[in-house]
């Protein structure tokens, strides 16, 4: 049974994720929250957000981010081109990172790994280029591995992560369409050797039609947990 040591986790809706770390540490992955069907609106971000990871430049993925990291004063971290772009919009407090990287913050070390997918900003009537789209391994003192996959398909080389990072709870797309769908992620967290699967990305709009029912029936078996909190739930153990 993995520990997790006073680690907190809250989804909230689409691929938005709060955690807390053990040691106190917030971290709010994709916000997508005004204009997302899903998000509890009576959820209360805390009022300083230390790190702000944003996984790729969709704008159901990044559509409060300069208003969050404005007011929460979050530290923004993401590909290269994406946090330039967020610095000709007033942030200056960003990460540029690339795949491959790591950076340590306080009791945290984040690295980006791969995604399979495609990203771009809409920026008033332009479309623009927003680097490669990116998942986040975090490694918090104390707390097991998280893997945050973004929006992506599966791919092979989810078994390298594995062998460099050995993430034990993973934040897994299973809407289809757009991403996997639950027959695909359940291969991933194969693939990761993840004990838990919290899935995300699913349930936001009728094209994602990918549930945790059908991520668990192909994980039975398996020895891998699903849970699946509504959102604004907290999962604090495992």
């Amino acid at each position: 049974m993995t520990q997790w040591n006073g680690l907190a986790i809250t989804w909230l809706g689409h691929a938005a994720v709060h955690i807390t770390t053990p040691q106190g540490t917030q971290i709010l992955i994709d916000p997508f929250l005004e204009q997302n069907p899903k998000y509890p609106k009576d959820y209360k971000l805390p009022e300083k957000i230390d790190l702000l990871l944003l996984t790729h430049g969709h704008s159901d993925h990044i559509a409060d981010a300069v208003s969050v990291a404005k007011k929460h004063h979050a530290q923004v971290v993401g590909i290269y081109e994406l946090t330039s772009w967020l610095g000709s919009k007033g942030i200056e407090n960003t990460v540029g990172m690339n795949l491959g990287g790591s950076y340590k913050y306080k009791d945290v070390v984040v690295s980006m790994v791969e995604a399979r997918h495609s990203s771009s900003i809409q920026d008033g009537d332009k479309t623009l280029y927003a680097g490669d789209p990116a998942g986040f391994v975090i490694a918090a003192e104390g707390a097991p591995v998280l893997y945050h996959a973004g929006d992506t398909s599966l791919f092979s080389d989810m078994k390298l992560i594995k062998e460099l990072y050995h993430p034990e709870v993973g934040m897994v797309p299973i809407g289809d369409h757009f991403t996997m769908g639950p027959k695909a992620g359940a291969l991933a967290a194969e693939f990761l050797g993840l004990k838990t699967v919290l899935p995300i990305h699913y349930g936001t709009f009728p094209q994602l039609t990918g549930t945790p029912a059908e991520l668990e029936e192909h994980l039975k078996g398996k020895g891998i947990s699903v849970r699946a909190p509504k959102p604004g739930e907290t999962l604090r153990e495992s």
